[in-house]
Formats: structure tokens, C-alpha cells, sequence
């Protein structure tokens, strides 16, 4: 009995210890008191991820939560998804755009089109904090990170840089410590993602923190009780949460109420 509970608590110390990101980044408070537009300010006849949508969020004072994509030669498009269809209504894949594509395709039959990251960061001017998230396509996950490092050099604004894919994470760690980064990640047990149960088992239960070194992690707030990793992460690590996507008032204050910082959508926190 007593060799079995020191190897149980020798596998808990083991598990406290994978899930321990990097802590207290010096500059990870000046991404606080603000709220954060999903995809910008959209709604209404403006599209997610336009010009429109993020300057709607910049005249009402809010950061921004935007996604990335490398198209083909080397630009930053501002876009969610990889295929075009479900916002432009058009067949195939951003990344196989360049920059002089972009304009042809016009965001959910409005006169917006698709912005390079470059013209977004013209835009918010640094008014408030960006949440970056990375989206690599195939193996450019190297690629990607290194374009936005690029690109946001000089930058006069706050910003860090989340995502999905810990490969992202891991690029960041080697070559951009300084920069902040977090863990994108919900229950994927309930999600449609197609992975094998051993990758939703680690990026669910945040298992290979002890590899990325987050500074922070951004989970599906609904899901936020499903594992005992975030609550130990916050609890025992003092980790910051981001809380994503939150799509009405009584879910902001739960997270605001609970430290988190509130990625929203649908409606305009106070």
C-alpha cells in the first residue's frame, strides 16, 4: 500500500509539473481591462475579420481577437478559415491567394474583402491590445510564426500570440522568448476536431505545457469545468485564462468575475 501511494504521488507531482506554463510575464498586465471583439466588432451587415469590423472595435475602445493565415507568397491574410466558401462563397484555400487576390473576394456579400495583417495593424494603430491567433496550414506552422514576428516588429501597440497547434507555441519558445504566447485549447472530447484520442487526451488536459512554456491559456469557456488541468493550472500555477468565444452578458461577468479576460461576440460589454 505504501509503494503505490508513493507512485501515485510521485505521477500527481509529474502531472503538476507538465501542466506548469511559463509564469508571470512582465508584460502579460497590459493585456488587462480590456475586453476582447472576436473577429472585430461584426454584426449587422459587417463582416468578421474586416477592416470594418476591427475599426467598429477600435472607436469603442475594445482589443481584438484576429486570425492569420500565410498565403502563398509570404503575406499575412486576416481570415478564419483556411477554405474560402462558408465567408466568401467561393471554392479553395487562402493559402493558395496572394496578396493581389485578396480584394476579389468579398466578405459575406458585402463590399469588404479580405485584409493583409498589414493593413489591420495601419488601422488599430496600437488604440488597444491584439490576441493573434496563428492558423498554419499543413507544415508552415515555422513559417507563419516567423511572418507575424516579422510583420509586428516596430509595432507600436500591445500584442501577443496564441494558437491551436503547440508547434506554434514551440517556434515562439526557441526563437521569440520574449514574446507572449498562449494555448488555445477546449474539451476536444466534444469537439469535431480530427485527432487521435492520445492528442485530444494532452492538448485537452494541457499536458504539454511543460514543452510550450504558455504564458497563458485560452479555453472554450463552457468547457472550462470539464477537466481538473485548468483548475489547477489557475488555482495552483497562477496561470491567466482568456476565455473564448463569450456570446452573452451572463457568461462576461462569470468570467470576468472568475479573472478571466473575455473574448466576445454578439453583443457589447460594458
Amino acid at each position: 500500500m505504501g509503494i503505490a501511494l508513493l507512485v501515485f504521488l510521485i505521477l500527481f507531482l509529474l502531472y503538476l509539473l507538465a501542466i506548469c506554463g511559463r509564469r508571470e510575464h512582465p508584460r502579460m498586465k497590459l493585456l488587462q481591462g480590456f475586453h476582447y471583439a472576436h473577429r472585430g466588432l461584426h454584426g449587422n451587415g459587417v463582416p468578421e475579420n474586416s477592416l470594418a469590423a476591427f475599426k467598429a472595435a477600435r472607436n469603442r475602445g475594445y482589443g481584438i481577437e484576429l486570425d492569420l493565415h500565410l498565403l502563398k507568397d509570404g503575406t499575412l491574410a486576416v481570415f478564419h478559415d483556411s477554405t474560402l466558401i462558408r465567408t466568401t462563397g467561393e471554392e479553395g484555400v487562402i493559402e493558395d491567394l496572394t496578396a493581389e487576390d485578396l480584394p476579389r473576394y468579398h466578405l459575406e456579400g458585402t463590399d469588404e474583402t479580405i485584409p493583409t495583417f498589414e493593413q489591420v495593424l495601419e488601422l488599430y494603430g496600437g488604440k488597444a491590445p491584439m490576441i493573434i491567433e496563428l492558423k498554419p496550414y499543413r507544415k508552415n506552422h515555422a513559417a507563419l510564426a516567423e511572418a507575424t514576428c516579422k510583420a509586428l516588429r516596430g509595432y507600436k501597440g500591445m500584442w501577443c500570440i496564441e494558437s491551436f497547434d503547440p508547434r506554434c507555441l514551440l517556434w515562439l519558445k526557441k526563437h521569440r522568448p520574449a514574446v507572449i504566447r498562449g494555448q488555445l485549447s477546449q474539451n476536444f472530447f466534444k469537439s469535431k476536431e480530427k485527432l487521435s484520442p492520445v492528442i485530444k487526451f494532452l492538448l485537452t488536459n494541457h499536458l504539454l505545457n511543460f514543452l510550450t512554456q504558455p504564458d497563458f491559456l485560452a479555453y472554450r469557456f463552457e468547457h472550462r469545468k470539464h477537466t481538473l488541468s485548468g483548475f489547477f493550472c489557475k488555482k495552483l500555477w497562477k496561470m491567466p485564462f482568456v476565455a473564448w468565444t463569450i456570446r452573452d452578458p451572463e457568461s462576461h461577468a462569470a468570467a470576468v468575475k472568475e479573472g478571466w479576460l473575455s473574448i466576445f461576440e454578439g453583443f457589447r460589454p460594458l
